[in-house]
């Protein structure tokens, strides 16, 4: 036992360390990124999401893919939302619902939209499968219209997705460089004040994501996600087979793939997209679970990104660290942690050795709390300085909200890996909610948008 309390304590504050490194690092490499390209912290703190092509520069051909299953409670919307686009196509991939979904989106979504039908077997088989027989599509519409698909981007919308009044006058100019194949936005969650859960989800995505996103500009390897994410038609052609995997990340699947063949991904704080934030506790720890099991599966990937003799040696580091962040931090930490926890409790008298009167009590207790608390303190001034309509009060609660959500990642950390141990790669699909003012098509409407079938 003797020895075992000191080898145990090295090993957990070497990962400590380590992950605090990794977390100022990319919070500071983005707040420089900010700073360095003159932007606030608050950009877009108070944006809307209403009209994406305001200001529109009109210099590329986009496609939008909308994947969706029983989606019929916010699929309006986001049609409606994409329809004035001048020079794009919205295709509305429908993988078998049981729902209106298919309605709705033909009536909401004008002659612009098509709606791509998938039917079973073959439906429901994954994300990744849904994009690509919409990727089919776009290269015959690409053809058929005479485009150049250097100049015509792919932008993967979820069904509850709403760009930001002018995200495209934002984003078009940054695909003008032409070593640039993706790029994705900052996610902002539309429901963030229904309760603790979507607030922290927010917070998340707003104060902590976002930023990293940032800092990643640097290297060139910002991550892709599902929503807001735009690709360059010419880089998915460059690719081996499909663009989208299999994979439950096929997002995170789909920016190695282009990272590895030479292309710069992207993001931009003058645009975002939002979306709506699970309300349920049982719901956020199936899809955080699903996330975390791409992630841990895309590790496996390090191999070939290590192969890469192109790829820079601050790339490669780069995408090698953040592929590895389950593996090395949040599985250990869920053990390490609750030893310290141990430790701290049955040496109590150690661990206070040092006090010998009130004065001395409280410094080491305040050097505690910042070398404790150092990231809750740093994303609660960040959330703040993002958007003042938070409220301080918000804005810390969030920040110290980590120590309880941490058990959030811990149990999906340790399910992900039970599922890949049994080899259960099943999808788990988000439910959405009916919001007000939604949308909806009557049965008897007529249909405004063209329907095809799926290619396969």
């Amino acid at each position: 036992m003797d020895l075992l309390f000191p080898v145990l304590n090295t090993i957990a504050g070497v990962v400590i360390s380590l992950s605090l490194v990794y977390f100022l690092a990319a919070m500071g490499a983005g707040m420089h990124e900010l700073r360095k390209n003159k932007t606030k912290l608050g950009v877009q703190g108070d944006a809307r999401y209403e009209q994406p092509f305001l200001d529109e520069p009109e210099t590329f051909d986009v496609y939008f893919l909308v994947p969706c299953l029983n989606e019929e409670a916010v699929i309006g919307a986001t049609v409606a939302a994409l329809a004035p686009g001048r020079r794009s196509t919205t295709i509305v991939i429908d993988d078998a619902s049981d729902d209106r979904t298919a309605e709705v989106a033909r009536e909401q979504g004008g002659p612009n939209t098509i709606v791509l039908s998938r039917q079973l077997p073959n439906a429901r088989t994954g994300k990744g499968e849904a994009l690509n027989d919409a990727y089919l599509l776009v290269r015959r519409l690409v053809e058929e219209r005479g485009q150049n698909p250097a100049r015509v981007l792919i932008c993967v919308m979820d069904a509850d997705g709403r760009l930001s009044d002018g995200a495209l006058s934002h984003v078009l100019p940054i695909f003008e460089d032409p070593k640039v194949g993706g790029l994705q936005l900052a996610v902002r969650i539309r429901n963030r004040n229904t309760n603790f859960l979507t607030r922290f989800q927010d917070f998340q995505f707003w104060s902590m994501s976002a930023i990293t996103q940032f800092g990643r500009r640097k290297t060139g390897t910002v991550s892709l996600g599902g929503n807001g994410q735009f690709t360059r038609m010419s880089a998915l052609e460059g690719l081996d087979g499909m663009p989208w995997s299999a994979s439950l990340t096929e997002d995170l699947d789909l920016a190695i793939s282009l990272l590895i063949k030479g292309w710069t991904l992207e993001t931009t704080p003058a645009a975002s997209v939002d979306q709506q934030g699970v309300e349920s506790l049982r719901r956020l720890i199936v899809q955080r679970r699903r996330w975390y099991q791409g992630h841990m599966t895309a590790g496996k990937r390090i191999v070939d990104i290590w192969k890469n003799p192109d790829l820079s040696n601050a790339r490669m580091f780069e995408m090698s660290a953040y592929l590895s962040v389950p593996w090395l931090f949040d599985l250990p930490w869920s053990i390490l942690w609750h030893w310290l926890l141990f430790t701290f409790i049955v040496r109590a008298d150690s661990v206070f050795s040092y006090v010998d009167g009130p004065l001395s009590l409280v410094v080491g207790l305040v050097a505690w709390y910042v070398l404790t608390f150092a990231p809750s303190i740093l994303t609660t001034v960040v959330y703040l300085r993002r958007d003042r309509r938070v409220g301080l009060g918000w804005a810390i609660l969030m920040g110290h909200a980590f120590l309880v959500m941490n058990y959030l990642s811990f149990a999906c950390a340790w399910g992900a890996l039970l599922r890949m141990i049994q080899g259960r790669t099943g999808w788990d699909k988000t439910a959405r909610s009916a919001e007000p003012g939604e949308a909806t098509a009557s049965p008897s409407t007529t249909s405004a948008a063209a329907s095809v079938p799926a290619s396969r």
